[in-house]
């Protein structure tokens, strides 16, 4: 007790002393706060149940796709979490039956670098579930080296587009089934410096690990858009979204390779980047928000509509890509 007294006495003594300096230090902290608030964004504050629907969430064992599988699991939906490392997957899935309460929460393997994969987790899905409610494509690689996928493809258009592409295709019969029923495409701020480049899809002739996560993003948003156009009167709708700057795993190739001094400087701010549970937000509210049952193909950021890049409103480009995709995943049917 005495040391704590000490202690108040000693602060109390130095805040007399030194009365601009204390004001200077609440009013930085205060506004920190502040900036970390607004920095967090909204909330969604939807109250819908699931119960008795299913969802698929890719990449589900980490950062916004496992806080979305938990509060999906809160709200009482089935959760299958489709992702590349089994052994992390489950112990994810057991930490959202924990957190969420609800023992329906299963795992699948998925490699999207891998279209065998693809297809074959498309298989176990339609052969196992009567019904799928929510796909959302979640799963992504971000600032790789130039890397390619099993069958040859640009990594990250291959994982974060082209595996996505046709995992929905395989799907879409069963979720039009369930209808109504929701795609939600987990896109990025980064497809507004995006372009596609048709002539040079893979980035053979000039890789930048920037250049084509950005062009991935776009296609994100376009895919979307042009699954809305084919999907028209199914009950089926679609939606992308920029779920915001957060802390996690996503940044894992290009942090190690940033100049010690960058590390130095960006390390202090952040305290001010998203949560996965914050940045989750935006992908629940595509998932759950009653008054967007009606709405389709559009693009949201912290929970609410926002205008895409001019480029991601190119229905011409949009159309371009879907037959471009198809052609290159071996896309025989058009749904």
């Amino acid at each position: 007790m005495s040391r704590t007294i000490q202690t108040f006495t000693a602060m109390r003594s130095y805040a007399f002393q030194y009365p601009k300096t204390i004001a200077l230090l609440t009013v930085t902290g205060v506004g920190l706060f502040g900036v970390k608030k607004w920095m967090a964004g909204r909330i969604c504050r939807s109250k819908a149940r699931l119960d008795g629907k299913t969802v698929l969430i890719t990449g589900g064992n980490t950062g916004i796709g496992k806080e979305t599988a938990v509060d999906l699991a809160k709200r009482g939906a089935k959760v299958i979490l489709a992702c590349r490392d089994l052994d992390r997957a489950n112990k994810a899935a057991e930490d959202v039956r924990k957190r969420s309460g609800n023992d329906s929460v299963i795992v699948k393997k998925l490699d999207l670098a891998s279209l065998q994969s693809v297809r074959q987790l498309a298989k176990d899905i339609l052969a196992s579930e009567e019904r799928l409610d929510v796909l959302i494509n979640n799963a992504g690689v971000m600032g790789c080296p130039k890397w390619q996928t099993e069958d040859g493809f640009e990594m990250q258009f291959g994982v974060n587009h082209l595996g996505h592409f046709l995992l929905t295709n395989c799907l879409l019969d069963l979720l039009k089934k369930s209808a109504p029923s929701r795609i939600v495409n987990v896109s990025s701020l980064a497809h507004e410096r995006g372009h596609i480049y048709f002539d040079d899809i893979n980035q053979e002739k000039e890789y930048r690990p920037w250049k084509s996560y950005a062009q991935s993003k776009l296609a994100n948003v376009l895919f979307t858009r042009e699954l809305s156009n084919r999907l028209q009167g199914t009950e089926v709708t679609t939606y992308s979204l920029h779920p915001g700057v957060i802390r996690t795993e996503l940044g894992r190739h290009f942090w190690p390779t940033m100049p010690l001094w960058k590390r130095v400087v960006y390390t202090p701010l952040m305290f001010l980047i998203k949560s996965p549970t914050e940045g989750a937000q935006t992908t629940i509210y595509c998932a759950v928000e009653e008054s967007l049952q009606n709405k389709s193909g559009l693009y949201y950021s912290d929970c609410a509509p926002k205008t895409a890049a001019p480029q991601g409103l190119d229905d011409d480009a949009a159309k371009r890509l879907w037959d471009l995709s198809a052609s290159m995943v071996g896309l025989t049917q058009s749904k």
